[in-house]
């Protein structure tokens, strides 16, 4: 009965659940002091808003977005796939994905945690295959609808773990795309320590590991949000970065790149996630 009421719901329009979505953000941050705490602590430190006043717009701004990614989720996961395709507007890039395809090289498809992410990976599999690494969320019942939600067109999705490593590792192997957040933190023995926006960050190592064994082409994909609820423009780029080198000397690069992405679109990243948080049984990144 709920999963049909949440059907009924998803109807509505992007419109609707964007606006819906800023407002619960607003409320979310005005309520709650740890998670405004959070928001502010790691916007103010990137230093991308110059004054007191831009500050205060940049943070207004993200708030609003980071509540409309989360009501969004709801019409991307719950509506008809063909009428969730019809929510992008416009892709910007996908020669780099044909070029991939003719060299017959698989592709590393990574989406920060920048605009709608959940909205790449659908748009990607109505074209070409794709296999997307995730973690189970803690509600079985929860797992049902993202699985259903995610697990559509050409998608395979592949748990967080070894058996799901070595399935990014097959679909690379067959010239298919991989699709990971490079930006999520990484667990005990799989990341390293580099900054990103003046601050260190347990950057997750798979990345490089994966172009190094494989030869992937490395893009970069997000979906922006494109004002008035009316879809997302996807956007597609080579990821300006050598991943070639030592673990450590691939974190720094990749996160490089991603802040030069974040910095062309600021408001729309999820400020409100623990990125610096330090893992269990990880030495913080002063100590050897």
């Amino acid at each position: 009965m709920i999963l049909i009421l949440l059907r009924l719901c998803a109807k509505l329009p992007l419109r609707f659940w964007h606006l819906t979505g800023a407002l619960v953000g607003r409320l979310v941050y005005y309520t709650n002091p740890r998670y405004a705490s959070k928001l502010t602590e790691n916007l103010q430190q990137t230093g991308l808003a110059t004054d007191a006043r831009s500050f205060r717009l940049l943070r207004r701004q993200a708030i609003a977005e980071i509540g409309k990614g989360g009501a969004e989720i709801l019409p991307i996961w719950l509506r008809p796939y063909p009428q969730v395709l019809d929510l992008v507007r416009e892709c910007r890039g996908w020669e780099h994905v044909e070029a991939a395809a003719l060299a017959g090289r698989g592709i590393l498809a990574m989406t920060p945690h920048l605009g709608c992410f959940e909205i790449v990976s659908l748009y990607y599999a109505a074209r070409r295959p794709m296999t997307v690494m995730y973690r189970p969320p803690r509600q079985a019942w929860v797992e049902g609808i993202m699985h259903s939600g995610r697990a559509r067109g050409q998608i395979t999705l592949a748990t967080a773990d070894v058996r799901g490593v070595r399935a990014l590792l097959g679909a690379l192997k067959k010239g298919e795309a991989v699709g990971m957040l490079p930006d999520q933190v990484a667990s005990k023995g799989e990341g390293a320590w580099a900054n990103f926006f003046g601050r260190p960050a347990y950057t997750p190592t798979l990345v490089s590991r994966l172009y190094q064994s494989t030869g992937a082409v490395p893009l970069l994909m997000f979906g922006e949000r494109l004002p008035g609820g009316r879809g997302y423009r996807v956007h597609i780029e080579p990821l300006q970065a050598d991943l070639g080198g030592d673990k450590q000397q691939a974190a720094n690069q990749l996160n490089a790149a991603l802040e030069q992405l974040i910095r062309k679109y600021p408001a729309q990243y999820l400020w409100s996630y623990n990125r610096y948080k330090q893992p269990g049984g990880v030495a913080p990144p002063d100590q050897p």
